[in-house]
């Protein structure tokens, strides 16, 4: 179903992104690219990114995140229940501990971090329904090793995990007790959409094909197929007849309704990477062959992301700065563009903060996941955005690490003592796009002045090397944090 909305401004084409007067290839764009595909990088890497070409970038950021290793498995990934020594003591930790690895990750991962967490909020299940950590991990590797790969094999394996066997009650669907729960959500939510291309009997006869994986032959184990339990018998699925089961209804959903498939992840690919909002153009000129590439590639995924990632489409000045961030993009980003300190113990603090914000790791609101943009700013959530930036930049600045906010102003102005060019260089490193206007920069500027005389300046005696000087980035920062600007990616 096409979500239409008002006319987006972004009229350009998924044509390759040639640089241009008008649209250059700039430390604007490299950011863009790292914040979109992954939570932002270090000065130095956007200063090297500006010395290739967009494709170039492109190519070898998918490239690395497709190719990555997987992460190690936690000794405890393939736990039963027997193995554990204190379950009760035991499982809690394991699952915050992997909560901090995984956040720790997420951080340097880039866009395999980031689309891992695309596939959790697209296949939603949430920790609070099984919270047994063995198939927590095991769900997260099932997204981690489809990552950039095959979309059909990835919907196939996700709906054999035990956490989404668990969470939409198909451990609890047999041939005497039928339960539609997952094949409903297989059709809405992960493949085709809300009401697009399926039939309430569609539903039925699927939930008949998925019946039989209820197996446990050992408690916290892995759940197998049971033939006792099998609807053993003939159902019609979009149209075809026979005696399916849960990998025939796999192949028969791409088979009949591929196109329905690829139009859908691609909207929500769209509205992840672009913008949530998507018109009649933009669902003809950019959804359209996005879903036609994957159909023609078989439903692989990398095809269809680098032809997004390389258009000019992407590259368009109107894309910049659109998405509201998430809690975790808030975070991550800054910690990766200010290259300030984090350990487990603030990946713990962090975690804490983002859920306070409402996005809890691994327990989404509903199983439509978070919906996003919008959703993360209301009243209460953005002073708590305030608040948490305040708490950690005090944190660093009264534990020894200040001379970590004189190093950042630094290198980033090449050790500049003009407090308006400082200034600058900071708020536009951390935002997507320039201050509105002139005045904001004023604004800003004498924050960063702070309480040093302006003869000090005029006389172009201060400098960064003067002992307020990480203080006044400090104030500068908590600032910053503040404005509307800074909450866009």
């Amino acid at each position: 179903m096409i979500n239409t909305v008002i006319a987006s401004c972004n009229s350009s084409t998924l044509d390759p992104y040639i640089p241009g007067s008008d649209n250059p290839w700039n430390k604007a764009k490299v950011k863009h690219c790292y914040r979109r595909l992954g939570y932002g990088t270090d000065y130095s890497t956007i200063t090297t990114g500006v010395n290739i070409s967009p494709g170039a970038l492109i190519d070898q950021i998918v490239d690395n995140a497709a190719t990555a290793p997987l992460r190690e498995d936690p000794v405890w990934g393939y736990y039963r229940l027997v193995d554990f020594n204190d379950y009760s003591t035991e499982n809690p930790q394991f699952i915050n501990d992997f909560r901090i690895e995984t956040g720790n990750l997420m951080v340097s991962d880039g866009l395999k971090g980031r689309m891992i967490f695309f596939w959790l909020n697209h296949f939603v299940t949430e920790l609070d329904a099984y919270n047994y950590s063995p198939y927590l991990f095991q769900y997260y590797r099932t997204a981690e090793q489809h990552v950039l790969g095959n979309f059909k094999d990835l919907v196939h394996d996700m709906g054999l995990t035990p956490a989404m066997l668990f969470y939409l009650n198909g451990f609890q669907n047999t041939n005497t007790e039928p339960n539609e729960n997952y094949a409903r959500e297989l059709y809405e939510l992960f493949t085709l959409g809300e009401g697009n291309g399926y039939t309430q009997e569609d539903i039925i006869e699927t939930s008949k094909a998925l019946t039989g994986w209820n197996l446990s032959p050992q408690a916290g184990g892995q759940i197998i197929f049971n033939t006792n339990t099998f609807f053993n018998g003939d159902k019609t699925i979009f149209g075809q007849t026979g005696n399916w089961d849960y990998h025939d209804v796999i192949d028969i959903l791409f088979q009949e309704r591929g196109e329905l498939i690829a139009q859908h992840i691609c909207r929500k690919l769209y509205r992840y990477f672009v913008s949530p909002d998507i018109d009649l153009m933009i669902e003809t000129n950019i959804i359209m062959p996005m879903a036609q590439t994957m159909i023609d590639n078989n439903f692989e995924l990398v095809p269809v992301l680098k032809q997004l990632f390389k258009s000019e489409h992407f590259f368009d000045e109107k894309a910049l700065g659109v998405i509201i961030k998430s809690p975790f993009d808030l975070i991550f980003q800054f910690v990766n563009e200010s290259v300030f300190l984090f350990n487990d113990d603030l990946m713990e603090a962090f975690i804490y903060y983002a859920a306070v914000l409402g996005q809890i790791m691994f327990n989404p609101p509903d199983v439509a996941g978070w919906q996003g943009d919008q959703d993360w700013i209301g009243t209460s959530t953005i002073t708590g955005r305030w608040a948490l930036f305040r708490a950690y930049l005090n944190l660093l600045f009264d534990s020894g690490q200040e001379e970590r906010f004189r190093t950042l102003a630094i290198d980033l102005s090449n050790d500049s003592n003009d407090p308006e060019y400082i200034t600058r260089v900071l708020v536009d490193h951390f935002n997507a796009r320039e201050l509105f206007t002139s005045t904001d920069y004023d604004v800003a500027t004498e924050v960063f002045k702070w309480e040093i005389p302006q003869n000090y300046y005029d006389d172009r005696l201060w400098n960064l090397s003067w002992a307020e000087a990480p203080y006044q980035v400090f104030l500068l920062l908590n600032h910053l944090a503040t404005w509307p600007e800074f909450q866009l990616k």
